[in-house]
């Protein structure tokens, strides 16, 4: 069973929250939060925002392609990704944002750290998102350190690795599952996720399949108000296999829902690998993980 954990029993050192903590991240490598400073309406807000630029015309959401940079800022059109090369491009669309910089920061330069692109309309969309980027960021900083003591790390180690996050923010829109769709179509193909800790917010509604050690799948929602954790390949490294990253996937329901990960990732030039092992930089393993997702970078890389 996936652990559903109160957060600030967690973050306080309550043996029972810790233990179950222990138990998501290094045995199942999902859990579920609850009681979070993120609340209900401030996950209502985001995924709102997101609905409404979702629902804009394709044309006005094409000014805003991330196909037309070279990073992941801004729209993704479907069959914009493509997580498993043995799987069709994912139908899902998207709109990706991170850590907003100075124009004149160097970092900048950096696909990690590339300018976001803000659409006009809806109105307020940037300052909505903005807001629970800052907000997600400081407690996935927090409970990414009580997820590590829990798990037998020093929780503290990790902490001043997160000042410049190359954290990324993004809606996904999953429309309803195709008529076309086949076995090789998916919303998002079978994955595990890329850096370190995800903190998903969702509108309530059944599509997300966490697969099980011993083969099947296990469906997993979690309301407005709680957040699903799941871990990814750069902690699992970082780790040295303690902390575990899960495939999971999204085949697509009757209902078009929104989700909206919060993939937390350190400064970009952490080492992220296990103690004793030749460095590995946290910007060169998402970099490398990104162009083999993202359609336009991966042909971008190769012409």
């Amino acid at each position: 069973m996936i652990p559903r954990i109160d957060a600030q029993a967690l973050l306080a050192g309550a043996p029972a929250a810790v233990d179950a903590a222990a138990v998501g991240a290094t045995d199942i490598g999902f859990l579920t939060v609850y009681n979070t400073p993120v609340t209900a309406p401030d996950m209502r807000a985001v995924i709102a925002a997101y609905a409404d630029f979702f629902a804009l015309p394709a044309a006005e959401k094409a000014r805003f392609d991330m196909a037309r940079t070279g990073s992941n800022r801004g729209w993704g059109a479907p069959g914009s990704e493509q997580v498993d090369p043995d799987a069709n491009p994912d139908y899902k669309q998207v709109f990706d944002c991170g850590l907003e910089l100075p124009k004149s920061d160097p970092l900048t330069a950096l696909p990690c750290y590339a300018p976001n692109q803000w659409p006009q309309n809806p109105p307020g969309f940037a300052q909505t998102l903005q807001a629970y980027y800052a907000a997600a960021t400081d407690f996935a900083r927090d409970l990414l350190c009580a997820i590590a003591d829990a798990a037998g790390e020093d929780g503290a180690y990790f902490r001043d690795k997160f000042d410049l996050p190359m954290a990324l923010l993004r809606g996904n829109h999953y429309p309803e599952r195709p008529a076309w769709a086949g076995a090789k179509d998916f919303g998002i193909a079978t994955h595990t996720d890329y850096g370190c800790l995800t903190l998903l917010a969702t509108d309530g509604s059944s599509g997300l399949e966490v697969r099980k050690r011993g083969g099947g799948w296990i469906p997993l929602s979690a309301p407005p108000g709680e957040f699903i954790i799941n871990f990814g390949e750069m902690l699992e490294m970082w780790t040295a296999g303690r902390i575990k990253a899960t495939p999971h996937r999204v085949k697509g329901t009757p209902a078009a829902r929104i989700s909206v990960p919060l993939f937390f990732n350190p400064d970009h030039d952490t080492d992220v690998s296990p103690a004793g092992s030749p460095p590995v930089r946290a910007v060169d393993h998402l970099q490398r993980r990104f162009d083999e997702t993202y359609v336009h970078l991966r042909t971008e890389r190769t012409t």
